[in-house]
């Protein structure tokens, strides 16, 4: 660091989706974060995390996966350690996207979305993802670091008509 401005340190994020009605197939939403190079901040992501993996440094961690939408409250949560995040990695972005295994499902067709960023008790962005209600993937917001090696964070909602691999791949770009 560079600076005294330490900048974003450790942020959770949070998803949370209503349960399928009785009798049609369980919606599964996924957070995933994309970890950019310093050097190619909207080129290909040096690596991905979403259900079953987290970065290969333990900086950030899925901590908790819903299949299914059922639960108290918190449906799906990500942590992410800027703070650990090492200088190679200059942006994250952080999304969500429905699979699409029981055919085409929009986040119009989710009830009660919600996703929260926080850092401590402060919350950077809550969204409720009304404004992407036709699509089937989103970016939520990107962390951005510095020169100093700060970290920050702005709101970008953004919607895809993608499935959960094909939006990976392109969740990064401008």
């Amino acid at each position: 660091m560079n600076s005294l401005n330490k900048g974003i340190e450790k942020v959770e994020v949070t998803l949370k989706w209503d349960p399928s009605p009785p009798g049609t197939p369980a919606t599964d939403l996924d957070l995933i974060a994309a970890a950019y190079p310093a050097n190619a901040p909207y080129g290909k992501p040096a690596y991905l995390v979403y259900f079953d993996s987290r970065a290969p440094d333990g900086t950030i961690t899925l901590n908790r996966d819903s299949r299914t939408g059922q639960g108290l409250g918190t449906d799906e949560a990500m942590t992410l350690e800027l703070d650990r995040l090492s200088d190679e990695y200059g942006r994250v972005v952080v999304g969500v996207a429905i699979q699409q295994n029981a055919g085409r499902k929009t986040f119009g067709e989710v009830a009660n979305t919600g996703v929260r960023i926080s850092e401590g008790r402060s919350v950077l962005a809550a969204e409720d993802l009304a404004g992407v209600a036709a699509f089937t993937a989103a970016t939520v917001g990107e962390f951005i670091r510095d020169s100093s090696g700060a970290w920050s964070f702005r709101k970008a909602v953004r919607g895809f008509d993608a499935d959960p691999t094909a939006f990976a791949a392109m969740m990064g770009r401008r």
